[in-house]
């Protein structure tokens, strides 16, 4: 059975203060499968589950490098797989990563299905220049926990809206 929940966002400060306190959640094994357009906000998130990790690097898209890990409470291990070929996904090293870390892959669609089974998908959705809609959704294991967690954010991570720049493009 699949569950779901979505929230909205209404600066870049705002999606990234909902991921700072879901990280809180994380654990080693753990998947997040991050979808939606080029510029929907996915490495902002990343931004945010680093900073709740208290990982103390800079995010970048790993777009070109593929992997950027990030080192705090745990390792979160950053992918993007929008140059990846399906059949290459494997290749990355998934397992071994996740005995490492838990892994925000955006482009999430392309993971295999033995590794989304137990994921968080989080669906990203363009408004406005700065609203985001964020639908989040998982099937059983480790992602229905990590949903409980998503449900269990505050109504308002931020306590007032953030007037704040717009999302950009994988910044």
């Amino acid at each position: 059975m699949t569950a779901s929940s979505a929230r909205r966002t209404h600066a870049v400060e705002e999606t990234e203060r909902l991921a700072e306190i879901l990280a809180a959640a994380l654990q080693v094994g753990d998947v997040l499968d991050l979808r939606g357009p080029l510029g929907a906000g996915k490495t902002r998130f990343v931004t945010g589950l680093a900073r709740g990790l208290a990982a103390g690097a800079r995010v970048r898209s790993p777009t070109y490098t593929l992997v950027n890990e990030y080192h705090g409470r745990i390792v979160l291990v950053h992918l993007d797989l929008y140059r990846v070929e399906r059949p290459d996904v494997e290749a990355l090293g998934l397992d071994e990563y996740l005995e490492r870390g838990a892994l925000a892959v955006e482009w999430g669609e392309k993971l295999p299905a033995t590794r989304s089974t137990d994921a968080l998908t989080l669906t990203f959705a363009i408004l406005s220049a700065g609203e985001r809609e964020i639908a989040a959704t998982a099937t059983g294991g480790r992602g229905a926990t990590l949903l409980g967690a998503w449900e269990a954010l505050p109504p308002d991570p931020a306590r007032a809206r953030i007037e704040g720049r717009p999302h950009g493009g994988g910044q």
